[in-house]
């Protein structure tokens, strides 16, 4: 492409750019619809089956009811202030990652708000100055992406100085000492030992007001009592003025640290003589039953209040901050004491709900993928009709059979290391994007061990903060960037025009999205 062309097109994509961001939006929920499966049933069936309703429903990464087609989540970039909500893709299906990651391109996002959907009310808002009031701030939307069922997601991601609240007086939260369940889905592998990483019923008030005022689901590595066997972090119950790891202040031998990445915790209390904790690893098996027994002594009855908290203790957050971490991906609060036997069918719908750390270049699928970078985000890359150069250009429904094959790529293991990946073209078999000169080309894969390596890219977690970078394998400094848009591999600085560090990180970032062909 000459210098002239590259102007023309700059002029047009300002003219044009909300409408072609709102189509492109568009066009993703369409096709990653149609290849959606919405669940048959959700927890939130599989409680109010059991005479268990939930009351509050919240997940940033799937519908917890077959039938729910609204929100999950609120989200507001930092570029201009707007809010979208994302929603899921099809009835009672997976989050719309691919609107949140149109909105959020070239910018950062925050979660603002996770519905109820319950239809309830009870939607937790971050507790900080334009949320519910306080101190604390609203987390990173995209801080941590996953897949659930093969399609992309995220995590509410919360570090110190993160959390979320809810009160609805008529939202139907039990209060006093009404029996109560609830779980949720976070993770073994960001926590810490700060007060208090918390789901569940707490104060209207934001204060601690006495034993039995609290009943949430806890999950960090903190020992409030002493004496605790092991790192944690553990599944505990935060009743106010303790965490319980059974029924008592003294340290509970059967409870077990939970260490996997994505990790089922339960509490159920009927408020007045019993309790329950529960723990598994959410991607497969079934519960483990740390304590089943009497309430700790001076907690019954309970005086639960019925607001609900997420990411904090109930002494947070209108005047201090939250200290603690963790990561939030699905929970339920539910009005009653759930059986056993639903407990365990909620934790295999969860298992079947296909929680993932994997990235979606998997060997055989067929991608897309577009710019993050603010001035292309109806960009593709693509390899160009009239010679093997490697580009991004627009691509939308209308385009020609043709240039949607040019944008769509088939990930193969890595040519040089299966642990890393390859691009083969979709409409051009036995070609690989490979790097020469450091410019990207479409070249037949001639077998060498050179063609091997330059045509070999590691997957990483974007630079810019959204979506995913591709680390050059035998130049380990440097990715797959859009410059001029034309592709190169770049480092961020050097001596060459594509290394120049202005938006090195948004042109080094790419979002998958559905293949075009």
């Amino acid at each position: 492409m000459v210098p002239a062309l590259h102007i023309f097109r700059r002029l047009r994509r300002r003219l044009v750019v909300s409408l072609a961001a709102a189509a492109l939006a568009f066009a993703g929920l369409i096709a990653f619809s149609e290849a959606s499966h919405a669940a048959t049933q959700g927890p939130c069936d599989i409680y109010a089956a059991g005479g268990t309703p939930c009351v509050a429903a919240h997940s940033t990464t799937r519908a917890l009811f077959a039938s729910y087609n609204g929100p999950l989540y609120q989200v507001q970039r930092a570029s201009d202030s707007s809010l979208q909500d994302i929603g899921v893709l099809s009835a009672g299906g997976v989050a719309n990652a691919v609107a949140q990651d149109s909105f959020c391109a070239g910018t950062t996002c925050t979660i603002t708000r996770v519905y109820d959907q319950t239809g309830g009310g009870n939607t937790l808002v971050y507790q900080g100055p334009g949320g519910t009031g306080g101190a604390d701030t609203a987390a990173t939307a995209n801080t941590e992406a996953l897949s659930v069922g093969g399609q992309e997601a995220y995590a509410l991601y919360i570090n110190p100085g993160n959390s979320y609240f809810a009160y609805n007086s008529t939202g139907g939260v039990p209060t006093g000492s009404s029996p109560e369940g609830e779980y949720m889905v976070t993770s073994g592998t960001h926590v810490n030992g700060g007060c208090c990483f918390d789901y569940g019923n707490t104060e209207t008030d934001h204060k601690a007001d006495g034993n039995g005022a609290m009943d949430a689901i806890n999950f960090s590595t903190e020992c409030w009592f002493g004496g605790c066997n092991g790192t944690g972090p553990w599944v505990q119950a935060d009743l106010e003025n303790g965490l319980f790891s059974g029924g008592s202040k003294t340290w509970n031998p059967n409870q077990v640290s939970e260490t996997s990445h994505f990790v089922t915790a339960m509490l159920k209390n009927n408020g007045t003589t019993q309790m329950a904790l529960k723990g598994a690893n959410a991607q497969s098996g079934s519960l483990t039953q740390f304590y089943s027994g009497a309430l700790p002594t001076g907690y019954n009855p309970m005086h639960k209040q019925g607001a609900i908290i997420l990411g904090s203790g109930g002494d947070c957050c209108q005047t201090n901050r939250n200290a603690s971490a963790g990561t939030f991906y699905e929970g339920a609060m539910v009005k009653g004491y759930p059986s056993d036997a639903i407990d365990a069918a909620v934790q295999a719908n969860i298992a079947a709900a296909g929680y993932s750390t994997t990235t979606p270049f998997t060997s055989g699928a067929k991608v897309s993928l577009q710019a993050t970078t603010s001035c292309c985000t109806t960009d593709y890359l693509q390899h160009d009709t009239s010679d093997d150069n490697v580009v991004i250009a627009p691509v939308t429904s209308s385009s020609s059979s043709t240039v949607k094959g040019d944008a769509t790529w088939i990930v193969r293991a890595g040519l040089a290391n299966s642990n890393c990946v390859s691009f083969e073209s979709a409409n051009t078999p036995g070609s690989y994007i490979r790097h020469y000169a450091f410019q990207l080309h479409l070249q037949p894969n001639d077998g060498t061990s050179q063609f091997a390596a330059d045509a070999t890219f590691c997957s990483k977690p974007g630079n810019s903060g959204t979506g995913y970078s591709l680390q050059s394998f035998n130049y380990p400094a440097k990715y797959i960037r859009h410059y001029s848009f034309t592709g190169y591999i770049a480092s961020d600085g050097g001596t060459n025009a594509w290394d120049t560090t202005s938006l090195w990180a948004q042109d080094t970032s790419w979002l998958v999205a559905a293949p075009w062909s």
